[in-house]
């Protein structure tokens, strides 16, 4: 046996197959018409006492209620069925109203874990029974509300975070039988993406040039719903919008950060105050030696730019001193 062999094969990608379904207004019709037929044969028989006729008035009555009735189903807007039969795909129905297929089309009963909140992690998972429906999937826009994470950051800052998600099944062979179960995958998938977003970017930094979760929410936003799109199109799923609903320092780190971001904005208040000082000093002093109001030597000069550079810097009201007597004194 070589290597070959012994590779695992790659899990079946299925594509959605579209069907046209048989309407269900002839079969019901039909089913009337058998159900009438059955009753007329018990009535004859008993009437003229032949028993001979009862035996086809009830092959009649099990062709008309397992041959037939089992196959009626309806469809609503935005709601597609999966037609499986003896557990081979035979295509998808999308159209809505009233239908008639194969009576042992499988309904779809299986067994899922009922997904638990972020309050519900430390209990144990509760498995329920549920029915899909007959195979049943709602292609409507669904909305994922996240729970809030707690993640380090590209610094390694611990934030919380959380997002939104809105998301609908694209192709449903791919829904059903690519995962287990395509919600659940759904909020899982959602939940990592979200974990490795907030590893790649800084909540916040003094550098315009760089994205941050604080600053470029919307840059941020369309890269999570691109990662989200990669990772749930193998669930027959798309991703509509995706954005970030909470973002937070955690609250162990919260003080200090808000305390270093207040500095930092006070030492990017005061380069912005010096920047502008020394170009209004620089403008000063022009403008006296231009228009010949003064000359200065270099240490008066020196002298000018300091009592300027005070007023203008100050952070409280300057009161200057008015020299009555010579500038040279």
């Amino acid at each position: 046996m070589n290597a070959a062999s012994n590779a695992i094969s790659p899990t079946t990608l299925h594509k959605e197959r579209m069907v046209t379904p048989k309407k269900g207004a002839p079969m019901l019709l039909l089913f009337f018409v058998l159900l009438i037929a059955v009753i007329a044969l018990i009535v004859y028989a008993a009437a003229n006492e032949q028993p001979i006729f009862v035996l086809p008035a009830v092959l009649l009555f099990l062709f008309d209620f397992i041959g037939i009735l089992p196959g009626f189903y309806t469809l609503q807007p935005n709601e597609a069925r999966v037609l499986v039969l003896f557990g081979s795909y035979k295509g998808t129905v999308r159209a809505d109203g009233f239908f008639w297929g194969h009576p042992f089309y499988s309904n779809g009963a299986r067994q899922t874990i009922t997904p638990l909140t972020l309050a519900d992690k430390a209990a144990v998972a509760q498995t329920v029974r549920r029915s899909s429906g007959r195979n049943k999937i709602s292609l409507r826009a669904r909305t994922l509300n996240g729970d809030i994470l707690k993640v380090n950051d590209l610094r390694g800052n611990p934030i919380e975070i959380a997002a939104v998600v809105v998301w609908r099944v694209e192709d449903t062979a791919q829904a059903l039988f690519d995962v287990d179960n395509f919600e659940n995958y759904v909020a899982t998938q959602s939940e990592s993406a979200l974990r490795h977003l907030a590893n790649l970017y800084a909540y916040d930094d003094n550098n315009p040039n760089d994205t941050t979760l604080r600053r470029n929410v919307d840059e941020v936003s369309a890269a999570l719903c691109s990662e989200l799109t990669a990772r749930l199109s193998k669930a027959g799923v798309a991703v509509d919008e995706a954005r970030l609903t909470h973002l937070a320092y955690a609250s162990e780190i919260a003080q200090v950060m808000l305390r270093s971001q207040q500095a930092d904005a006070v030492i990017a208040a005061r380069q912005k105050i010096v920047q502008g000082a020394v170009g209004m000093v620089d403008m000063a002093l022009s403008e006296l030696a231009a228009k010949h109001v003064v000359s200065l030597d270099d240490e008066r000069r020196a002298a000018m730019v300091s009592n300027l550079m005070v007023v203008l810097c100050a952070e409280s009201e300057v009161h200057p001193v008015v020299n009555a007597g010579t500038l040279y004194n």
